[in-house]
């Protein structure tokens, strides 16, 4: 009798401690929130507001031209995606992209490596009228072995005459001028341009007297990266067309040395002279010179080779590549050549 008056007590204690608990909760939801409180409902739109204020902005970059060292040891461009420069800092932001263990160093495409040495730094850049950029380097530029000299010459070179306005570069190391380079003493001091060559090629068999040296691009290839390579080779010139003569440079090829690709077909033959009118150089050629002769294809390899090499040399602005009986040349897509072909269709080109 006692145990089962103690068991309705503890069940009647039970009820009631429950019916707070529901009390309690009813009287929760009943109290007014503060006046300043967000609405429940509006958590996801907060929550988007916060994601898009928090949002990363992508850097804006824009494309330039470096030459790099291949894995062959040719001195030949690649084109990255630079962070975008003040428009004072374009020149120097491009060389000390050039220089080892510099931001350059985890964009380098496979095989490439830079070519400044270790720790060299711009101090300063002056464009003069006449398109010398006098460049100011650290000590630091001292630093490298003597079989690199003439490519750190024509990386820089090559590298800021990307820039139209820009025709040669002068050096400086801590304000001082140089009359020649720090190592194995290559004159410089009358500066150094694009003329003075870039993967110059051997040549035992020609009389250098009665031959000219002229830059000549050809493809290139490491794992799937595929590219460009200016080689300068000595030419017999012809005296009455000139481009004749470096458009069958052309054909002919650099040579085994320079481990390019050489895209020509054997076949291939000029029909006719090169004609300059107005800075666009005519050149026509016979059928084999095309990929594909039913469909009027030439390879976008040989344009591009013969647009590159012409338009380097003086007064050539464009290209107007023809063949004998076609009436309408088309790339490889199928799209075609309806005027003339400038060098800005590969290779962007900009003032400083």
């Amino acid at each position: 009798m006692r145990k089962r008056g103690m068991l309705l007590i503890g069940t009647m204690s039970i009820s009631v401690i429950l019916s707070g608990c529901f009390q309690g909760e009813q009287s929760l939801e009943e109290i007014d929130p503060p006046q300043d409180a967000e609405a429940v409902d509006n958590l996801e739109n907060i929550a988007e507001e916060v994601n898009e204020d928090t949002e990363v902005v992508a850097e804006e970059t824009v494309p330039r031209q470096l030459f790099l060292i291949d894995s062959n040891g040719m001195v030949a461009s690649q084109t990255l995606e630079l962070p975008a420069p003040n428009a004072n800092e374009v020149a120097a932001q491009v060389l000390e992209y050039l220089v080892k263990g510099g931001p350059v160093t985890p964009m380098l495409p496979n095989g490439f490596q830079a070519v400044l040495p270790e720790g060299t730094e711009v101090l300063g850049l002056n464009l003069q009228e006449d398109g010398t950029m006098i460049v100011d380097v650290s000590e630091d530029f001292k630093n490298y072995e003597g079989t690199e000299e003439l490519k750190i010459l024509e990386s820089m070179t090559h590298t800021l005459t990307q820039f139209e306005n820009v025709s040669k570069i002068k050096l400086r190391i801590n304000g001082q001028a140089l009359d020649e380079m720090p190592v194995n003493g290559t004159p410089i001091g009358d500066g150094y341009s694009r003329v003075n060559g870039i993967n110059i090629v051997d040549t035992d068999t020609l009389d250098l007297l009665e031959s000219k040296p002229v830059t000549m691009y050809y493809p290139a290839e490491h794992d799937e990266n595929r590219y460009y390579v200016p080689v300068t080779q000595y030419i017999e010139v012809d005296d009455n067309n000139e481009f004749s003569s470096i458009i069958q440079g052309l054909i002919d090829g650099p040579g085994f040395q320079t481990n390019v690709v050489h895209v020509f077909n054997s076949e291939t033959l000029l029909a006719s002279e090169p004609v300059l009118t107005d800075g666009v150089l005519e050149i026509v050629f016979n059928d084999g010179i095309l990929k594909d002769s039913d469909q009027s294809v030439i390879s976008d390899e040989v344009m591009e080779t013969i647009v590159r090499t012409l338009t380097e040399q003086r007064n050539v602005e464009a290209v107007n590549v023809k063949v004998e009986n076609v009436n309408q040349l088309v790339n490889e897509n199928g799209e075609a050549y309806s005027e003339p072909v400038t060098k800005e269709t590969f290779t962007p080109t900009e003032r400083l």
